[in-house]
C-alpha cells in the first residue's frame, strides 16, 4: 500500500452520543507505595523548592520554568483543561512511545508534573512484536549541535499485556486523580479489540487512544497505518471499540495520507470522542555516502521509519488545523490532541490556537527529559500573560478562523488594494 494514499469513502452522518467521564475527584493522599512524603499534611504544606530540575531538563538551562504540584503550576495563569469530562492539571501529555514504556517512567512523568500520560501502545500478543537494534537515527544541524529531526523504527510494546495491565493498575492506585490513557492496537479481529478494551477498563485507565498510525513494522501485519489508510476498516474497528468502551476514546491519525480529514471523519461518525494528530511521517533518514548503505543500518539493510521532532511541526500544524475545522463544522464537542514537534510552550500555544485541547510530547521528552514539562508550562503561561488570557479555553481555536482558501485570499487582497486607492494611500497603479 502506498504511503500517501488517496481515500474516498461514503460517510453517513452520525447520530451517536459521545461518552464523557466525570472528572476524578482529588483524593487527600496517595497510596503509601507512591513517594514517601505522600500524605494529606504534606500535600497541603508549601511545596519544596525544586530548582535542581532546571538542570535536569537537558539543554534547557536558562529557559523559564515553573514549579508544579501534582501537575498544577504553583503560580501564574490557570493551565487546567477539561477534555471529554477528564480534568488535566495542564494540557501537556506524554505521547505514546518510549517515554511511556513502563511503570517506572510513567510514574516519573506524573511526579515531574505532566498533565497526562499515554502509555506505549499495547496489544494482546506481545510475543509477536520483535524489535531490532539500532532503531533510532537523528538529523542534525550542519554544526552537529542541534537535533532537527528524529527517525525511529521501534515497534509497539513488546512487554506482556498482563504486565502492562498490572502496571496500569498500580499507577491508578497511586495516582488516582491523574490521567492515564491506554494506547491500543491489534489485528483485524473483533474479539481482540473487545478483550483489550474490557481488560484495560478493569484496571482503571481513564481513556483510550487507538493507534491507527504507526508507519513501520506493524502495517506489515495489517495493523497501525495500514488500518488508518482504509476507511472501511477504520469504521468497523471504531464501531467495535465504541460498542464496548465506557470511557472516552481518541483515534490517532496517520499523516501518511492525502487528506487527513477523510479518515478522521470515518472515525468520528462511529462515535470516537477525540482525534489525535499526527503520528510520525514515513521517512528514509539518508544514505551513507562512504558505505553506500542506508541509515538506519541493521546488518546492512534498513526500512522506512517514522519521522518526528522539530522538522514535522509545520506539517502537524496544517493537519491539526484541517482536523479542527472538520470538528468545528461537523462534530462539535469532539476534542483534538495535537502532536508533532513540540519543544516549547510557544509551540504548544500554536497547536491550541488551532483548536487542540491537549498537546502531546514524545521525542522532546526523549531528548530533554521529563522535567521539560516545567519549562513548557512556564512558557505557555508567559504567552497567556502577554495576551491577558486567564485560561487555556480563552484562546483555544482563536486562530482557526484566519485560514481560508487561496481564491479567497486573492479576493481579500484585491479589496484591500481598492480600499487603499480610494483613500489615496499605498499602491497607485491599477494593475498589480
Amino acid at each position: 500500500m502506498s504511503a500517501f494514499l488517496s481515500l474516498s469513502c461514503a460517510l453517513a452522518p452520525s447520530s451517536l452520543t459521545f461518552k464523557s467521564r466525570v472528572a476524578p475527584t482529588k483524593v487527600a493522599a496517595r497510596s503509601s507505595s507512591s513517594f514517601s512524603s505522600s500524605s494529606a499534611d504534606s500535600r497541603a504544606a508549601a511545596p519544596p523548592v525544586r530548582s535542581p530540575l532546571r538542570v535536569v531538563a537537558r539543554g534547557l538551562e536558562g529557559r523559564p520554568w515553573v514549579q508544579l504540584k501534582d501537575g498544577t503550576p504553583v503560580s501564574g495563569p490557570d493551565l487546567s483543561v477539561v477534555v471529554n469530562g477528564l480534568k488535566f492539571p495542564n494540557p501537556f501529555v506524554i505521547g505514546s512511545g518510549p517515554p511511556g514504556t513502563n511503570y517506572t517512567v510513567m510514574k516519573k512523568a506524573f511526579d515531574e508534573g505532566w498533565g497526562g500520560v499515554i502509555a506505549k501502545t499495547v496489544s494482546l500478543d506481545a510475543s509477536a512484536v520483535k524489535n531490532v537494534t539500532p532503531r533510532y537515527a537523528k538529523l542534525k544541524s550542519e554544526d552537529g549541535k542541534e537535533v532537527i529531526g528524529w527517525q525511529n523504527i521501534e515497534l509497539i510494546s513488546d512487554r506482556p499485556f498482563e504486565t502492562m495491565l498490572a502496571e496500569f493498575k498500580k499507577l491508578k492506585e497511586e495516582y488516582p486523580e491523574r490521567i492515564l490513557i491506554a494506547s491500543i492496537m491489534d489485528e483485524y479481529k473483533k474479539e481482540n479489540w473487545v478483550e483489550i478494551v474490557r481488560r484495560c477498563e478493569e484496571v482503571g485507565v481513564d481513556a483510550f487512544e487507538i493507534n491507527f498510525s504507526c508507519p513501520h513494522g506493524m502495517p506489515e501485519r495489517k495493523m497501525g497505518m495500514a488500518m488508518g489508510q482504509d476507511c472501511d476498516v477504520l469504521q468497523e474497528v471504531c464501531g467495535w471499540v465504541h460498542e464496548v468502551a465506557t470511557i472516552p476514546v481518541w483515534a490517532k491519525m496517520t499523516p501518511n495520507i492525502t487528506d487527513i480529514t477523510v479518515p478522521a471523519k470515518a472515525c468520528l461518525v462511529k462515535g470516537m470522542e477525540g482525534i489525535s494528530a499526527i503520528n510520525t511521517i514515513t521517512s528514509v533518514m539518508g544514505i551513507n555516502l562512504d558505505t553506500l548503505k542506508p541509515e538506519l543500518n541493521v546488518e546492512g539493510y534498513s526500512t522506512p521509519g517514522g519521522y518526528s521532532y522539530k522538522a514535522v511541526r509545520p506539517i502537524a500544524l496544517a493537519m491539526c488545523m484541517n482536523t479542527a475545522k472538520l470538528i468545528a463544522e461537523e462534530f462539535p464537542g469532539v476534542t483534538l490532541s495535537g502532536v508533532g514537534g513540540v519543544e516549547t510552550g510557544s509551540h504548544a500555544a500554536e497547536f491550541i490556537l488551532l483548536g487542540s485541547d491537549t498537546v502531546q510530547v514524545c521525542t522532546g521528552v526523549m531528548i530533554h527529559g521529563y522535567p521539560l514539562v516545567q519549562n513548557l508550562c512556564a512558557e505557555l503561561q508567559e504567552f497567556m500573560t502577554k495576551h491577558s488570557f486567564a485560561k487555556v479555553s480563552e484562546f483555544k481555536g482563536r486562530s482557526l478562523g484566519c485560514f481560508t482558501t487561496h481564491s479567497d485570499l486573492v479576493v481579500r487582497q484585491r479589496e484591500a488594494i481598492e480600499k487603499k486607492r480610494a483613500a489615496k494611500v499605498g499602491l497607485a497603479k491599477k494593475d498589480v
